[in-house]
This record gives C-alpha cells, structure tokens and sequence, in this order.
C-alpha cells in the first residue's frame, strides 16, 4: 500500500550562476517541477518549493579570472539574472536562495563537520597537477593539453568538446594551465572522500529493490552506475572559491562543489523557514517521516541524486531520502546538442525581448516535448506549428467563440441552461472524470501525457461548439443556443482550472475574463461551475497566431551562431613539407584578364573561361561553377598557371592552365585577384 504523506518538499537542481539560464534547463527541471508544485498547491497539500543558485565550483572561476573580476562579481551578476529569468516564466519557487548565503555556508559546514567528527570520511593522498608559477593546485577543468583521441590542440582535462570524448588530466597530451599556459607539474595533497563503495550492498537494496516505480531513464543509470560497482569520491579540493574546509590544517582546501551545492537544497529550506515561522521548522520539512522529498533534475545529475546525496544523507543519519527523483534527458536544439560555450541556445532572458509576452507557448511546447524518458528535439517549425495548430486553433478559438457568443447574444451574462439533449449529456459526460485522469498521471510525473489529457478538454469543447453552430441555429431557435453556450462555458471555466499548473499566464487571463475570482482543483470536472446570470468581463484572445518572418528571424539567429562557431573552430590544414625555391621557380604563375565566362553544358561543376594572358587569348577550365556565376568573373583579373599541362576531358574540351583559388574554412572557394590593376601577363615571383 502507497505511503501517504502529511507534505511534500519539492527540490530543483541548482544552475550554476556562471551564465543565463536557457530553453533546455526549463525542460528538464523548472516547467515540470513547476507543474508539479502548482497541482498539489491546487489541491491544497502541503508543500515548498525550494531553487536557489549554486555559486561555487571551477566554471565560476574560470569566468571570472577570463573577465578579469572576482567570482563574487560573477555569481552576484548571474544569480539575479536567473532568478528574473525564473520569475518571467511563472517558475513558482517558495525560496531562491543561493550557495554564497551565510546560512548555507553554515549548515553546509555543520554539515561536513558531523561526517568527519564521526568518521565517515577517509583520507586519501594522491598526485594533482600542479602550477608552480602559479603556486595552485589546478582542477580538471582548468587543465588544457592535446586531445589524445582527435588531437584536437584544446581539450580541456574532464572533456574534448571537439569529438566529444571524456577525459581526464592525464589523458592530455603536454598539459598546461588552461588560462596562463604555465606547464604543469605533479604534486602529492590529501583530501577527504566519502566512500560511496561502503554503501553500495545499501543503495543496490533501497533503489534497486525499493524503488522500482522510478523512471526507466533514472532506474537504469543507477543500475549501471552500480553494475559497475562504487568508488571512494573527493568530497574536498584545493580551490580559493568555495566553503573553507572546516578542519584545522586545511587552509587553502574547499568542500567540492557536488558535496556542497545539494546541501543547499537544505540551507535554502532553512533560510525560508527562519524568515516564515508560519511554515513550521525546516527539520519538520527534512527529518519528519511524514514529509516527502522530491528532486527534480536533468540526467546530468542522476548519479549526484539518486546515488551520492542519499548516500550522504545516510552517512549523516538524520534525514529522510528522496522518495522520487523524475529526472528528465536532454534537449536539444535544431537537431544540435544545446552548447553553452558555444552559444547554441535559447536563453529565456532573449526569448522574452524576441517574444514577449509568450511565456506560456514556451512552456506548452516544452512540456508537450518533454524529453522525460529520451532526449528530445526543439525546433523553431515545432514551436510555431503547436502554437499556431494547438493552441490558438484548438483552446484559443473555442474559449473565443464561446466568451464572444457570450457576449454578442447576452451582453456578457452567462444564460439558463434549458433541457439536455443525449448530445449535450454525452459532451457533459466526456470531461466528467477530467480530474481523475489528470490527477493519475500528474501523481506519476507524466507531464506530457497530462497536458495531452487537458488539451483533449479543449477538444472536446471546440468539437461540441462547432458541430452545435450557435451562429446558425440562434436564427432558428435561440433558446437551444442558450444551453450551447452554457455547456461552452461550464468547459472553459474547467479549461481554466485543468491548464493552471501548465500555463500560469494564459490561465490567470482567462480566470479574469469569466470572473472566476476563486477556484480549486476538486471543482475540475463540475459542470456547474459558472452560475446563470453571472456577468463575464470583455474578451480577448488567450494566444495568437505567429508568423512565418518571426519563426525565420530565429532560425538566422541560430544559423548566425552555427557559422561563427564553424569559423571560430576551423584550423588551418598543416604546412606541408619544404621544397626548394628552384621548385617553386619551376612555376610560372600570371596574371590574366577574363575576357568571356561561361557555363560548360552538362558538366555542373565546370566553368570555362577565355583568359588574355598578354600573349594570346588561352581557355581555361575551373571546377567552381557552384560558387560564381559566370558573369560576376568577366572583367576580373585572376591568378593563374600559365606552365601546366594541358588537360583535356571528355567532351574534347581542353584546359590550358589553372586559376588559382583559395578555400575558406567551410568550404567556399574565393578565385585569387591582384587589389590593383595590372597589364595581363604579369608574372608573380
């Protein structure tokens, strides 16, 4: 039998505050833990919501030492930045807090401190690199050397972002310090990890025997993670940017950020609780049997949730577990891994100043490609047509012909609803059991079937309405359109209520436009929920059509991205090797006027060129037909080899040099010209 619990404590992993908050991070965390807080508010359980900003770790201060600032700066700048960005989409957090708060360094030592004073830690010393000039330890991230796979000449020492391969530090080839290229040497530190392999007969017990209901994504990374079997884990390193060890003789060591930034799930809770004692004690919130933990996270975290934290919960002895952690895959984007150093993204503070006003289609057209158990895809052609198809022709035009019906035939007042046909009873029938069907599929983390179902409400609505045609039949009988337009509305009034955990925005506006003041989720599923003669306010349309030139702007700005990044990461091929000058003097490389151009017939590739080389008139023939047409060569004076061979092809036409042309990094072909006119025949040296 399912345990039932008194409340429910809702956690979302912390984004790093080095950079704004993208399309892909609300996917895989915030829409759907979003979703999931706003139906049990709905219903009237108890629970909190805890976000907050993870502020230590290497990608902070590898920002900051590139923007020449202190990390402080850096995360101060960032954290405002996405905790707005949260607050924009409606993310409905009790508390966003962050990991630089006094309250979190506080309980974050506390709670390092209980592990180490009771044992639960083990010393290990081991081989770091080193930057003697720089007189710092150096962490994986901030270690670049040969890829040794691709030998791509950056890869960084945890990944080659290149072709893509996990590395570590002593897998580069030639390592230096990433931001100097100071060359680095070996040195010996001791650091304190938690030795997961000590828990592993547990955990294989508590997730592999007692939680099977979890996601198959989530079950089957923890089962090969434990396949595998567990290792002791650094829970400290030697940084300048973190919580201080809290330890006698650990000057210049820090807790390592994935031991810290968890705990700030609690620190987060704490600091809310101490600001509203109404909520009760935050131990209420973490140590209660009756209290429920949820993480929500992206894959990424999968092992750091399900695997690590319980584990240091366990070792600590006081608090309770996670009872589910729906952790969502990636999305990408346009058929490309969301990339943040590459800039292959959509942050949600740009999509508000290209689209503004569209928090909600954001947030419908990613729950309803939720990649809850797959990665999934995000498109700019998608998001326009589950905008346009969806949600303005399907929920958009039936809540507007019901409200505008309304108001055209009874100035605003919703009319009696007179006796039922078996087509007005089947419809009623239809929505009747909304709420069971919502509730079974939000009580088990599916989203996206749950926004289907509340769709399905609307598509029950603007089938009813248009096979009734109140427009036609009020000619004929209007007091049948009175009883079309109460059923109309009863829907839109569940419409209201089935869409709220989804899309805040569009459904606050659509409270207010029925003048639906208060509201809960047990009333989902009544048919009486608009009272006759109740006055309704004006209406307006919940979403509007977007056009092609918008959905094209965007993908420019994505194709705009995709080429400087090409450019960015095109290398030079190698020099080949050394010749002598008498083998180049061998050459007889000239300057010629194109006098004619013109395609070759049947031969696509093919341009034949009639060239005055200051002696005679010579044809030439060059395989860059797809990169010029013909007339923009005439006039031009071009490079070529006046010496070589002739080649003759197929069709007997023969080539009497070659044109010089120069490739560019993605693959365009430029013809060399001379910046100033010359007499032809000129010869290069």
């Amino acid at each position: 039998m399912e345990k039932k619990f008194k409340r429910t404590l809702v956690t979302s992993a912390l984004p790093y505050a080095n950079g704004p908050v993208h399309i892909g991070h609300l996917a895989g965390v915030y829409v759907p833990a979003d979703i999931y807080t706003r139906y049990l508010r709905l219903k009237g359980e108890d629970v909190l919501f805890i976000g907050g900003s993870d502020e230590h770790g290497v990608p902070v201060t590898i920002r900051a030492k590139k923007e020449g600032c202190t990390p402080q700066d850096v995360v101060d700048r960032y954290h405002n930045i996405i905790k707005q960005s949260f607050e924009d989409f409606g993310i409905s957090f009790d508390v966003y807090s962050r990991t630089t708060s006094a309250t979190h360094h506080q309980v974050a030592s506390d709670f390092f401190r209980k592990l180490y004073d009771e044992g639960k830690f083990v010393e290990i010393e081991s081989e770091q690199y080193y930057d003697e000039e720089a007189r710092q330890f150096l962490t994986d991230r901030n270690i670049r050397g040969e890829c040794p796979r691709c030998h791509h000449a950056n890869a960084y020492g945890d990944q080659c972002e290149a072709c893509g391969s996990t590395l570590s530090p002593d897998e580069l080839i030639n390592p230096v310090n990433a931001l100097t290229g100071n060359p680095l040497v070996k040195r010996k530190t001791t650091h304190w990890y938690l030795p997961l392999d000590q828990y592993q007969q547990w955990l294989e017990q508590w997730i592999l025997e007692e939680h099977k209901e979890w996601r198959p994504n989530v079950y089957g990374q923890c089962k090969s993670w434990l396949d595998t079997g567990l290792k002791p884990r650094a829970v400290t390193r030697d940084l300048d940017w973190g919580i201080p060890v809290p330890v006698e003789g650990a000057d210049g060591k820090v807790l390592y950020v994935w031991f810290d930034a968890p705990i700030g799930y609690i620190s987060n809770t704490k600091e809310l609780c101490d600001q509203h004692p109404e909520l009760g004690s935050w131990e209420t919130w973490w140590k209660d049997p009756e209290s429920r933990l949820i993480h929500f996270i992206g894959k990424d975290n999968i092992v750091f949730h399900c695997i690590v934290f319980p584990t240091m919960l366990k070792a600590h002895g006081e608090y309770n577990l996670p009872d589910n952690v729906p952790a969502n895959e990636f999305l990408n984007l346009e058929n490309d891994k969301i990339s943040t150093s590459r800039n292959w993204a959509v942050w949600l503070n740009e999509y508000l100043v290209d689209m503004p006003g569209k928090q909600d289609v954001l947030r419908y057209v990613l729950t309803a490609n939720a990649p809850e158990t797959k990665d999934n895809d995000f498109t700019w052609k998608d998001y326009q047509a589950r905008n346009n198809n969806e949600l303005v022709a399907v929920y958009g035009n039936f809540v507007n012909r019901a409200l505008q019906l309304t108001q055209k035939y009874y100035n605003g007042i919703v009319p009696q609803c007179g006796e039922l046909t078996d087509t007005d009873k089947a419809t009623l029938a239809e929505f009747k059991d909304v709420k069971d069907r919502l509730e079974s599929l939000l009580d088990n983390f599916k989203f996206r079937e749950a926004l289907k179902e509340a769709m399905n409400l609307a598509r029950i609505g603007n089938k009813y309405i248009a096979d009734e045609e109140p427009w036609k039949v009020i000619k004929t009988d209007p007091e049948r359109v009175k009883t079309v337009i109460y059923i109309s509305l009863q829907i839109t009034a569940n419409l209201a209520i089935a869409f709220e955990p989804f899309l805040p925005f569009s459904s606050k506006r659509l409270r207010e436009m029925i003048c639906m003041d208060e509201f809960a989720w047990n009333e989902l599923g009544n048919t009486e929920l608009l009272p006759t003669g109740k006055q309704l306010a004006k209406p307006s349309l919940l979403f509007e059509k977007i056009e092609d030139d918008v959905i094209q702007a965007q993908i420019d700005k994505l194709n705009a991205t995709k080429k400087a990044n090409e450019e960015a990461q095109y290398i030079a091929e190698p020099v080949k090797d050394c010749i002598e000058y008498d083998d180049f003097s061998k050459l007889d490389i000239r300057v010629g006027t194109v006098l004619e151009c013109e395609r070759v017939p049947k031969m696509k590739k093919l341009l034949k060129f009639r060239i005055d080389d200051g002696l005679q008139k010579r044809t030439i023939v060059s395989g860059i037909a797809q990169f010029y047409e013909p007339e923009q060569l005439v006039g031009k004076q071009v490079l070529f080899i006046a010496n070589l061979a002739p080649r003759q092809f197929k069709n007997g036409l023969v080539s009497e040099g070659m044109i010089l042309s120069a490739e560019d990094w993605d693959g365009n072909i430029s013809v060399t010209t001379v910046d100033r006119k010359v007499k032809p025949g000129s010869c290069i040296s």
